[in-house]
C-alpha cells in the first residue's frame, strides 16, 4: 500500500516469526537511474519512480546518494535522490526501511515506519487544517517537511520526502552542545507542536482518539523481546557504570537503563489516560532537528522524524531534548529559562485556538510531570550518550550489529570504543548527572 501523503487509513504490520535469512537486493531499476541503489529493494525502486512520474519527471534523469554521515541515521537507510528534467530538478530524501528480517526485528521496522506514515498522511495535514482555520499568522505556524508519498508494504517501506538542504537547512554537528538560541527555537517549535494537539483533543476528541490510539510505542514494545535481545540495554548501563568514578553516581544509573522498555510502557499506558498527555515528537536530538541560518542569524528549524511519535506528556519531549542536544555548561545557565519560555509559547499558541494554558496545561503540572519523567528520561539520555559521542567507525558497527544473527554482537559494539570515545563518553555521563541533581530532577 502506499498513499500520496493526503488522506489514508492507517494499516500496521507485526512481525510475527523471525528467520535468519534476508531478502535479495537486486534490484531492475529504470534505466534512467543511477547512484548507489544497490541496496534498495525493486519494489522500493518502482514506488519511487511511480512518485517521481506523480510529479512531472517521467524519463528524467534520477541519481542516489547517500544522505548525511555514518551514525546519522541508525532505523533507516536513508538517500538523496536529485530528479533532473526538463521540468527542472527535484531533489528528495527517501528514507528506506531494512529488508534484513533480523534488523527489521530488532528495530520494529514495520511498527516505525507505521507511526511516521500516519503523522504524514494524516496526523499532519489535521495540524495544519487546525492552524488554517484558526488564522495562525505565518510566522506562528509550525512547518513540517513535504511529503512526496509513503509507501508502507512490508518490507519495502519507504518514506518520500522534501529535501530541505535545498531550502538552506543544515543539521548541527551531534558532538557539540546546541547553543541557547537554537534550543530556545526548538522549544517553540515542540510548544506550538503540543498546543496543536491539545487543541485537536479538546475540539475534536474522536480524532484525537484514533490518533492515540493508533501510534504506537516503539520503546514499550520491546518489553516483548527474549531476554538475549534485551540484553543491550544491560549491557550498555554496565559501561557506563564502568566509566565512572563516584560510587553515587555508579548507583544512581543502576536500572536506569536496564528497566527503561518497562518503565516506557507502564508510562505510556498512564498517558493513555491523562487528561494532559499530547503526541509527541519523540525523538528530538540533534540529527532530527534542521536549522537555517541567514549568516549569522538562525531564521528557522524544522524538526524531522516521527517514527518514535506516540501519546506522551509534553515533559518527555522537553527532557529528551534538552538532555540530550546540549551540555551541562549549557543547561545550568538556561535551563530554568527554558522551561519558562516553553510554557510561556504554550499559552501564546493555545489562545490561537481559544483556550488557556491554566486550564489545559498549567506550569504545576508541567513541572509534576518533569519529576515524574525524570527517571525515565534519564535513561534514554544515558542510553543515547553512547550515540552521540560514537565517531564514524564505531557509529558504523553500531548500525552493522541491528543485522547481525547473533545479539551478542550488539553488546560487543557498544563496548568496543576508543579511548577518545570513552573520554567523551564519561564527561557526558557526569554532566547529565550533575545536571539532573542541580535542577532536582532525582
Amino acid at each position: 500500500m502506499y498513499t500520496s501523503c493526503v488522506v489514508s487509513k492507517y494499516i500496521g504490520y507485526r512481525i510475527v516469526g523471525l528467520t535468519l535469512s534476508s531478502t535479495n537486493h537486486v534490484s531492475m531499476a529504470p534505466i534512467n537511474f543511477e547512484g548507489n541503489f544497490e541496496d534498495v529493494t525493486e519494489k522500493q525502486l518502482e514506488f519511487i519512480n511511480e512518485v517521481i512520474e506523480e510529479h512531472g519527471f517521467k524519463g528524467s534523469k534520477v541519481t542516489f546518494a547517500a544522505a548525511g554521515a555514518v551514525g546519522d541515521n541508525y532505523a533507516a537507510n536513508v538517500k538523496r535522490i536529485k530528479v533532473e528534467g526538463e521540468k527542472g530538478t527535484l531533489s528528495i530524501i527517501a528514507k528506506i526501511a531494512p529488508t534484513n528480517e533480523i534488523a527489521r526485528y530488532r528495530l520494529n521496522a514495520a511498527l516505525s515506519f507505521g507511526n511516521e506514515h500516519l503523522m504524514y498522511s494524516e496526523y499532519i495535514p489535521k495540524l495544519l487544517q487546525l492552524q488554517k482555520d484558526a488564522g495562525v499568522p505565518e510566522d506562528e505556524q509550525i512547518k513540517f517537511p513535504k511529503c512526496y508519498g509513503t509507501n508502507i508494504e512490508a518490507p519495502n517501506e519507504v518514506i518520500l520526502l522534501e529535501d530541505l538542504k535545498v531550502e538552506g537547512f543544515t543539521i548541527m554537528d551531534r558532538m557539540k552542545s546546541l547553543s541557547n538560541e537554537c534550543v530556545t527555537r526548538v522549544l517553540k517549535n515542540l510548544a506550538i507542536f503540543h498546543s496543536l494537539s491539545f487543541a485537536l483533543r479538546h475540539k475534536d476528541p474522536e480524532s484525537f482518539k484514533y490518533f492515540k490510539d493508533h501510534f504506537e510505542d516503539m520503546w514499550g514494545k520491546l518489553v516483548d523481546l527474549p531476554p538475549e535481545e534485551q540484553a543491550s540495554f544491560e549491557q550498555m548501563e554496565n559501561v557506563s557504570i564502568n566509566m565512572l568514578d563516584d560510587p553515587k553516581h555508579k548507583d544512581m544509573i543502576k536500572t536506569k537503563v536496564s528497566q527503561m522498555p518497562a518503565r516506557t510502557a507502564k508510562m505510556t499506558a498512564y498517558e493513555h489516560e491523562s487528561p494532559y498527555s499530547v503526541i509527541q515528537h519523540g525523538d528530538s536530538w540533534t540529527n532530527n532537528i534542521l536549522f537555517k541560518f541567514e549568516g549569522k542569524d538562525l531564521k528557522q528549524s524544522i524538526m524531522i522524524d516521527y517514527q518514535l511519535s506516540k501519546i506522551s506528556s509534553p515533559a518527555n519531549d522537553l527532557l529528551y531534548m534538552i538532555f540530550n542536544c546540549t551540555d551541562h555548561e549549557t543547561r545550568i545557565n538556561n535551563y530554568y529559562d527554558w522551561l519558562d519560555y516553553y510554557h510561556a509559547e504554550l499559552g501564546k499558541s493555545l489562545e490561537m485556538y481559544g483556550f488557556k494554558v491554566d486550564n489545559v496545561y498549567p506550569r504545576s503540572q508541567l513541572d509534576a510531570d518533569l519529576k515524574r519523567y525524570a527517571e525515565l528520561a534519564f535513561g534514554c539520555n544515558i542510553l543515547i550518550s553512547g550515540i552521540l559521542t560514537a565517531n564514524p567507525e564505531e557509529a558504523s558497527k553500531f548500525k552493522d550489529a541491528f543485522s547481525a544473527s547473533d545479539a551478542d554482537d550488539i553488546s560487543e559494539a557498544l563496548t568496543n570504543i576508543h579511548d577518545e570515545t570513552a573520554v567523551l563518553l564519561k564527561k557526558r555521563l557526569v554532566g547529565l548527572i550533575d545536571s539532573y541533581i542541580a535542577f532536582d530532577l532525582f
